[in-house]
């Protein structure tokens, strides 16, 4: 479980550390920052960006939205205090340089991933790599996994995205989840822009995820561009609890008897009893004899057996409710 503060820190170091105490007290595996500089992702004649209703060019937006290098490492000690861990997104080489020490593993932008120079560069760290996947078809998403396996990435997961913010609930997608584990054979997950915190991720739990990251705030009516299809924190820890629950209930697969149902095992699954008091050489019929759950009575013989031992004569005299059994019977 990812959470995601990526920009919404806002230029302030402690709105960044309340986000890293919110998604250390809501139980997330992770918190996830983004490290960029805008000169590494546009050029300064890059024009406006309609979804994000602002008028400022998309290189001022996001040069704004810059998380300082010299906090990397204060950030990291935080998450450490914590009990959390530090992790974010580099969007060039540069950044991931500055990264490198601190971070886990790598997480690949959507907007990257078919951005293979960068791709080889992060496989040839040996850091395991978590790469989103929206905006790319199928064939593309192929491509970056084989650029990555070719340099050297072993420990990859691919994680279903739609690059729309918010993204309908309608058009999330989550089988892909199961469609990317079964084209590349690797572990699978969900990046979720949605503004519902437990559907979508709650059902890529369901079909095997094994990562889920949502972006979060302090508060949606913040300034920024990222705020408004983020999680507040009430919101978060539903999420991270409808995860923790959905993979709970998902239990092993194996089927068995469970320690929860022992009791009513024992006394509510149906068996062989006496219906009358049975002296000793009487033959079992379907008067005396019935199939009925046990309750507090000794269990008796499954009820498969009772075609088979109609008929039978009794070793033993057996009292009205005693379950029958084997030694019951003669042979």
């Amino acid at each position: 479980m990812i959470a995601e503060a990526g920009s919404n820190h806002n230029g302030d170091l402690n709105i960044a550390k309340e986000l890293i105490d919110v998604a250390a007290d809501v139980g997330a595996d992770a918190v996830k920052f983004q490290t960029f500089r805008a000169e590494d992702l546009y050029v300064e004649e890059s024009g406006e960006v309609e979804y994000l209703d602002d008028d400022r060019s998309i290189y001022e937006i996001i040069e704004s939205m810059e998380m300082p290098y010299e906090w990397i490492p204060e950030l990291h000690d935080y998450c450490l205090e914590r009990g959390i861990q530090f992790m974010s997104t580099p969007f060039d080489e540069r950044s991931a340089a500055e990264l490198a020490e601190y971070v886990p593993a790598w997480k690949v932008a959507s907007y990257t991933s078919s951005h293979i120079p960068f791709l080889e560069h992060l496989a040839k760290t040996d850091k395991p790599i978590i790469m989103s996947t929206g905006a790319h078809e199928l064939a593309e998403v192929g491509e970056s996994v084989a650029a990555l396996r070719e340099a050297g990435a072993s420990d990859l997961v691919l994680l279903q995205c739609v690059a729309a913010y918010p993204t309908p609930i309608s058009e999330i997608n989550v089988g892909v989840v199961e469609t990317l584990h079964e084209e590349f054979n690797v572990p699978t997950g969900l990046s979720d822009h949605t503004l519902d915190p437990v559907t979508a991720p709650s059902a890529a739990v369901a079909l095997g995820a094994c990562v889920v990251e949502k972006h979060f705030t302090l508060d949606k009516s913040m300034e920024g561009p990222d705020h408004e299809f983020a999680l507040e924190p009430d919101e978060l820890d539903r999420m991270v609890t409808a995860i923790r629950d959905t993979k709970a209930a998902l239990g092993t697969g194996e089927k068995q008897v469970l320690e929860v149902e022992q009791e009513l095992h024992e006394k509510a699954r149906r068996a062989i009893h006496a219906v009358e008091d049975i002296e000793a050489g009487e033959e079992l019929t379907e008067e005396n004899i019935d199939i009925l759950r046990s309750g507090d009575q000794d269990t008796g013989l499954y009820p498969k057996f009772y075609t088979e031992i109609l008929g039978q004569k009794a070793e033993q005299s057996i009292s009205i409710g005693d379950g029958i059994n084997w030694s019951d019977i003669m042979d």
